[in-house]
């Protein structure tokens, strides 16, 4: 690799950083010449965040990196593999052939989570862990807390103690911030504060309960590893193996993974961190905002800061507005967007009476828009929250505008194909108390006594397999618990991969069949699960990705839309970060919903909800309408009197930033584009219309 490292200035070894724009080729180029501080690169919306952080990985390993010793993390496994193609793509260029080579090194990138469980099973031994742990997914944890928390008698509590969900929540986001819990409590479930001693003792049994069946839940593979890294010579070694570590998505992150980050390199060598303040907006995932604001000066040298500020997604008009909204930030990295694609329209506040106009407006300028030329697909509708979208919904179905929801059923949560991943959980790791009982009360006859007695006999035995073939199942199981037990003795006895899950699948078919009613669909999903698995090397690998990344279901409820050739987007602004469209509308952009009224408690909630609609105004590339209804109509209201609340314009919005917005109020006065005709000048007594029928 000596001659491309040799080569000189503007010959073949840099052409592959001569697309990059002034601010993107320094953040690629950083630590040349012996410069060793850390590394925080501030990518605007639309600045071409991901291409530069592939050519900084791309360019590392040009210049004679080991990708072995690369760790780059990210935020999603489709991220990860996205960055893993376009790092090849980019060191070709210079390197022909090997580049692939090299660039299959990369083995090191991946989420936080999945770097996470790989790092445990690397080092169970040295922390007291067995490597045959499985990993639960939320609803698998929920379970296990429920458990516990009927054995500690909190389910019959006088009073109403919190469900398993919300305790599950709870100990989440305390794990997460690295907080006690009467502060979490106090700030985030003020409903919950008077169970803050019971709580605790719930979570210690939970842990235990954990530990006792050899499973981690979602939060262990980042508290495990803090955990671990927290002993200086266990981070030091881990931070040894590693040159360079390269962070995407910084403003995502949560203290845990911070101080994760802060251990394995405490002087900030070879660290590079990725993002934008201005696109945190996740903190009800416990994000903590003050990871990437404070970054500069978490090191013995401060970082280096390098401003990705060109814009390569929205027109400059676009651009302007949305400059002036996140300019009233309390605190920020100083950035303006700019661009060199300039037009003449500014984006529009569009002024409508309530949301039955707001959905009239939008259909119709959705409809004009395709007319001339601007697909469904290249437009979308943006919501604070997925409820905020009914009347528009029943708009569109009205003038049959197809269109997708994002959101909806995950793969994983789907109960069959939970059933089939519980059988492989089980069989490896019969400890796992969750995956057992749903496994077995699959059959008929066995409930949760009988589950429990299959568990304590199996714990009993010198072998679990032993432990079942001697249990003496119900009368009513006995019909199939001879073919589960040889299942289980087989997938413990025998490794054959994929063919296990085939193996699984055709033991659970007629409980599928006889459990759903919707079994043909079902089926479906069950024949692409054996599909995903063939991509995976062992059980093990297939269990822990699958659970920390899952797809989409085939059946899916949202899936009609899709069969159209083209459908209109609707999203939330949280599910849209990341995506640009050609058209986008923001729906209900007055105080109430942005910000929501339910996030107006402190300073730093107002903050992230200016910096949500920042983050939605970005999105457009060509066209922007944010649309302002002036009441909204309220359920429940006495019957006497407005059944309407009446709004104003988001407070995001000020009065001095409103030249930057095209003023329209919707419908025009003479009632076209689709809006209401002018109220009839006249009053009919109905109430005596109606009496007289009956006279």
């Amino acid at each position: 690799m000596s001659e491309i490292i040799d080569s000189p200035p503007g010959s073949e070894a840099v052409d592959h950083l001569d697309r990059l724009n002034p601010a993107q080729r320094a953040a690629v180029e950083h630590g040349e010449g012996g410069i060793a501080e850390p590394l925080l690169v501030i990518a605007g919306a639309g600045s071409g965040k991901t291409d530069t952080l592939a050519h900084r990985v791309a360019h590392l390993i040009v210049k004679g990196a080991d990708p072995r010793r690369i760790l780059l993390m990210t935020f999603s496994r489709r991220a990860a593999a996205e960055m893993k193609n376009r790092v090849e793509r980019i060191a070709r260029r210079v390197m022909g052939e090997k580049a692939a080579t090299l660039t299959e090194g990369l083995t090191w990138a991946g989420t936080f989570h999945a770097i996470g469980a790989r790092v445990l099973r690397d080092y169970a031994l040295e922390i007291g862990l067995d490597p045959a742990f499985t990993i639960h997914d939320r609803e698998d944890s929920a379970d296990l807390m429920n458990l516990v928390r009927h054995e500690l008698g909190l389910s019959g509590a006088d009073s109403r103690f919190p469900t398993k969900g919300t305790c599950l929540a709870i100990y989440s986001r305390a794990v997460n911030m690295q907080a006690d819990i009467a502060p979490v409590l106090a700030r985030h479930f003020p409903w919950c504060a008077g169970w803050a001693e019971e709580l605790k003792r719930l979570f210690a049994a939970y842990v235990e309960a954990k530990q006792a069946q050899n499973v981690l839940d979602y939060d262990d593979l980042l508290l495990w590893w803090a955990q671990m890294c927290a002993e200086p010579s266990m981070a030091a070694h881990l931070g040894s193996r590693f040159d360079h570590i390269l962070v995407d998505e910084y403003q995502d992150t949560n203290r845990l993974q911070a101080a994760i980050l802060l251990a394995l390199k405490p002087e900030g060598r070879g660290l590079t961190v990725v993002g934008d303040d201005a696109q945190s907006i996740y903190s009800f995932r416990a994000a903590e905002v003050r990871n990437i604001l404070d970054f500069p000066r978490s090191f013995p040298v401060p970082a280096r800061i390098v401003t990705l500020d060109r814009n390569y997604r929205s027109t400059d008009t676009i651009l302007d507005a949305a400059n002036r909204v996140i300019g009233e930030a309390a605190e920020r990295f100083t950035k303006d967007l700019w661009t060199e694609r300039r037009s003449h329209e500014k984006p529009e506040l569009v002024s409508v009476r309530d949301e039955a106009d707001q959905a009239q407006f939008v259909a119709a300028s959705v409809l004009a828009a395709r007319e001339e030329g601007i697909a469904l697909k290249s437009q979308a509708v943006l919501i604070r929250a997925a409820h905020h979208s009914g009347p528009l919904e029943v708009e569109l179905t009205r003038r049959n505008i197809p269109f997708v929801k994002f959101g909806g059923l995950k793969f994983l949560d789907s109960a069959h194909v939970k059933d089939v991943l519980a059988v492989l959980r089980f069989a490896e790791n019969p400890k796992d108390r969750v995956a057992a009982f749903r496994v077995m009360q699959l059959m008929p006859g066995i409930g949760p006594s009988a589950a429990a007695a299959a568990m304590g006999a199996m714990a009993m035995a010198l072998d679990p397999v032993l432990g079942l073939q001697v249990y003496r199942a119900p009368a009513r199981a006995q019909e199939h618990w001879p073919a589960f037990v040889d299942l289980f003795a087989e997938l413990r006895s025998k490794r054959a991969w994929p063919s296990d899950l085939e193996r699984v699948r055709l033991w659970y078919e007629p409980h599928l069949e006889r459990r759903h009613e919707d079994a043909t669909s079902r089926h479906a999903d069950l024949v692409q699960l054996e599909q995903i698995a063939s991509g995976y090397a062992s059980r093990e690998r297939f269990l822990t990705e699958l659970t920390l990344d899952p797809p989409d279901a085939t059946s899916d409820e949202a899936g009609p839309p899709h069969l159209d050739e083209d459908y209109l987007i609707l999203s939330t602004i949280h599910s849209a970060k990341g995506q640009e469209w050609t058209k986008v509308f923001i729906l209900n952009a007055v105080d109430g919903c942005i910000p929501s009224d339910l996030a107006v408690g402190t300073k730093e909630e107002v903050e992230e909800e200016r910096r949500l609609l920042y983050v939605a105004m970005t999105r457009a590339r060509d066209s922007l309408h944010v649309v302002t209804p002036q009441r909204f109509f309220v359920h429940g209201q006495a019957a006497r009197g407005d059944r309407h609340v009446y709004a104003s314009r988001s407070r995001f919005i000020s009065a001095d930033m409103l030249d930057r917005f095209a003023r329209l109020s919707w419908p025009p006065p003479s009632g076209e584009a689709g809006g209401r005709a002018p109220r009839p000048d006249v009053q009919v007594d109905l109430k005596a219309r109606m009496r007289g029928m009956w006279r």
